[in-house]
């Protein structure tokens, strides 16, 4: 017969309801063992270190993933970017190693075929930011209007999906458009899903993003709740200066050491990890354009120019140099309106990521126009990880 110790143990299990007296086999305990009393009596600790519970993300209208790096490092797990844009999506790929990517026009793609890319996983949160285009529809909502067909999609999926909250990004005028009916188009669409829908105008720079970036958020609990939008987590704004000044006016070869120490603790948070510099490739002015950028100063505008070159540019804004002391204006889609605040040029692809506070890990993949596109578009990631923030929190707390 084997030789088998048999002892009593006091057993309290997780719960600690209750204690009983039990026999059990030393050697196959599930747990550890604590003496109590004397040397002839043990607790069995029966508790097990509870896994962390995981929220799982999907990104529609993903771009090159902003919103999507935002809520990977606030904790959440995306499971699938979805976009139309092959270029952005490369992109994507390249940064989000963990989650797929899916190039799907979300107009017409059905959740049941989105859900064949999940891997069988839950949609916790849905998040994007679609275009929507019949603004000046009145008393019409919007979900039934044809050309709001991607906001339809948007709609469609979280109505599929069913996720515990929906994130949705928008320009800020969505709010006053039409004296707020596109807003109450919103609110009404979502609310007929079973979502309480709060929403609010952020401003980037309020959370570490060195840009005056305005966005209107859309917030939908399933449970009811009032979503509490973040506080501001900087009470002074990251400049332009403290974003970029350590990257040279000439352009990088891909994977270029840096060439000078980082001057800022912005840098330094932006550096960890890089093993270069990425995307720092300048654009080549010709002279006649450099003699007039160099007649705008640091943070100045057109209104700084001679009369007679005033309007030579289609907007204003075109001729405006960035403030080194002040957060950017808002990044756009082109390269041509706002100049470097030091430097006769436009920012290169890496300045305008550092100014939407990409790190210098993440690359950017396409040709120039296409880089700049791309971040144009994107989400900020620390706006958008101060909103995955709070949404994980009120998650845990359910």
């Amino acid at each position: 017969m084997e030789n088998r110790t048999i002892m009593k143990f006091y057993i309290r299990d997780v719960c600690s309801i209750q204690e009983k007296l039990c026999i059990f086999d030393v050697q196959n305990l599930p747990g550890r063992l604590i003496p109590v009393e004397n040397g002839n009596h043990f607790r069995i600790d029966c508790r097990k270190k509870m896994a962390t519970k995981t929220y799982n993300v999907l990104d529609l209208f993903c771009g090159c993933g902003g919103m999507s790096y935002g809520f990977e490092k606030a904790g959440f797990d995306v499971l699938l970017g979805i976009d139309v844009w092959k270029d952005a999506l490369v992109t994507y790929q390249h940064n989000h190693r963990s989650g797929g990517v899916l190039c799907a026009d979300l107009s017409v793609i059905t959740g049941k075929e989105v859900g064949q890319h999940l891997g069988g996983k839950q949609v916790d949160v849905i998040i994007g930011g679609p275009p929507c285009q019949g603004f000046s529809v009145a008393g019409k909502r919007i979900v039934d209007d044809d050309r709001n067909k991607l906001y339809k999609g948007f709609v469609r999926m979280v109505s599929c999906f069913h996720p515990k909250a929906f994130v949705m990004e928008n320009v800020p005028n969505i709010l006053t458009i039409g004296n707020g009916v596109i807003k109450e188009s919103i609110i009404k669409d979502f609310s007929e899903l079973g979502y309480k829908v709060s929403y609010k105008v952020l401003l980037a720079s309020d959370y570490g993003v060195p840009q005056n970036r305005r966005r209107a958020i859309f917030v939908g609990m399933l449970d009811g709740t009032e979503f509490v939008f973040p506080s501001p987590t900087l009470e002074t704004p990251v400049t332009c200066k403290e974003a970029i000044s350590d990257l040279p006016e000439d352009s990088l070869p891909e994977g270029g050491e840096y060439p000078a120490d980082p001057q800022s603790e912005y840098q330094k948070l932006m550096r960890e990890g890089s093993d270069g510099v990425y995307n720092h490739e300048i654009t080549v002015h010709n002279e006649r354009t450099k003699e007039i950028i160099a007649m705008v100063p640091d943070g100045g505008n057109y209104k700084d120019l001679p009369i007679e070159l005033q309007n030579t540019r289609k907007v204003h804004i075109a001729w405006t140099r960035l403030n080194s002391m002040r957060p950017s204006l808002t990044i756009d889609t082109g390269h041509f309106h706002h100049f470097h605040y030091e430097y006769n040029r436009v920012p290169t692809a890496r300045e305008s990521a550092r100014i939407q506070s990409f790190p210098d890990t993440f690359v950017f993949i396409g040709n120039k126009t296409s880089k700049l596109k791309q971040i144009g578009n994107a989400v900020p990631p620390f706006m958008a990880q101060a909103i995955a923030g709070q949404i994980l929190k009120h998650l845990k707390q359910k």
